[in-house]
């Protein structure tokens, strides 16, 4: 248990610095200013007038001591110490988040409790000063303070990630679900690719670089964004952006579904039932009754042939486009009303390509949700048609 709780503290750790590379990207002014992640320290930001090198930590159990910072503070001071008088111009800062004990560290530090608090320590009953194995002067030391700053009250986890989020919505002129599932998500995948690289020019982006590799909608989740929300909080968004409408507007909607190939056809049937009863509605009163029409993609004809026929022994009345036997599919045949005296409750699309035809042959309002698990399989951009990723086909009962 204590290490799955500290590999979920790394795992926080991690998100909290991808964060932090992705807010200073946005926050910078000119899209021409670049950060680098995992650089110098573990996010460098270089602009017209400087370059920051930030070591950036979450320590959300932790409180403040001056010896959590003391080894990052050396580390930079070794850095200092390798570096030219004429490249001494560069900026260090220790940025993090703790649970309590900030007040102990003063706002200013001067000379004497650096040397005292950071620069000396005991490491296997030997008492070391770094500044002095270093071979620095006071000078050099008061030099390097006064290119050194401290923020021991970062924002913690959820007020960085909503500040994220703010800062997307003003940058595309989005609401706060696009903001979150396609550029923020579309954000970590960047920077996690950018972390991968060998070389340091690799991790380096701009901000012009960055905004344009982001500005995507098509892509709803990627592997680190949906281990970072969960499934369950991932599916619920989806639901509540798409699919908690009030009133259902008698539209004529069409599900295509990719199939992995550990669902059951038990478990298909029982989701195409609740595509049904929550997106039709036939009852008398129903001034414009409508039903949805759903594709299965990557499923086989005996399958398919499976489903309706469990649907038939149900009494449950569909469509799929053929009226009698050996009949050819007739796009006109199925796009016909469904009511309360016909009770057809599910149209079901039996081939792809048979889509565009019975879209042309529809007058009313079109919508398209397609739901897939790696790539996209059908596109049409001539209606509203979103696009929606999931881990598994049985996501989708969680969302509609």
């Amino acid at each position: 248990m204590e290490n799955d709780r500290s590999a979920i503290d790394t795992i926080t750790g991690y998100y909290y610095q991808f964060d932090y590379y992705i807010l200073k990207l946005l926050e910078q002014q000119n899209g021409s200013d670049s950060v680098c992640i995992e650089g110098i320290e573990d996010v460098d930001i270089k602009n017209v007038d400087e370059t920051i090198a930030v070591q950036c930590k979450y320590y959300s159990k932790t409180e403040y001591n001056h010896s959590v910072i003391a080894k990052p503070i050396r580390l930079m001071l070794s850095h200092y110490a390798a570096s030219s008088s004429i490249s001494r111009s560069l900026q260090y800062k220790i940025y993090g988040y703790y649970s309590s004990g900030q007040e102990k560290l003063p706002s200013n530090i001067d000379l004497a409790f650096a040397k005292s608090k950071f620069f000396t320590y005991t490491e296997g009953k030997t008492k070391h000063e770094y500044h002095v194995d270093l071979g620095l002067t006071d000078t050099e030391i008061i030099d390097f303070l006064s290119h050194l700053s401290i923020d021991v009250y970062a924002l913690d986890f959820t007020q960085q990630e909503r500040k994220i989020i703010d800062k997307i919505k003003v940058l595309f002129s989005c609401n706060a679900f696009e903001a979150e599932h396609y550029y923020y998500n579309n954000a970590l995948r960047v920077v996690k690719e950018l972390s991968t690289k060998q070389n340091v020019t690799e991790r380096t982006i701009s901000k012009s670089e960055f905004l344009a590799k982001i500005n995507n909608k098509n892509a709803l989740f990627n592997l680190w964004f949906l281990k970072k929300k969960g499934i369950k909080i991932y599916c619920q968004s989806v639901k509540v952006q798409y699919f908690s409408p009030r009133n259902v507007s008698p539209f004529e909607r069409f599900f295509l579904i990719e199939c992995d190939n550990t669902t059951t056809e038990a478990e298909l049937k029982s989701l195409l039932l609740n595509i049904s009863k929550n997106w039709s509605k036939l009852s008398l009163r129903e001034s414009k009754p409508f039903c949805p029409y759903v594709y299965l993609q990557n499923v086989s004809e005996p399958t398919l042939l499976n489903l309706k026929k469990a649907l038939q022994s149900d009494d449950f009345y569909f469509w799929d486009g053929y009226d009698f036997k050996d009949a050819d599919f007739c796009a006109k045949s199925l796009c016909r009303k469904a009511t309360a005296h016909n009770n057809v409750k599910l149209k079901i699309i039996n081939d792809i390509d048979q889509i565009d035809d019975i879209l042309n042959s529809i007058c009313t309002t079109r919508e398209l949700y397609q739901f897939y698990i790696t790539e996209t399989y059908y596109t049409n951009n001539n209606y509203k048609h979103i696009k929606i990723q999931v881990e598994e086909t049985m996501n989708i009962s969680s969302i509609i």
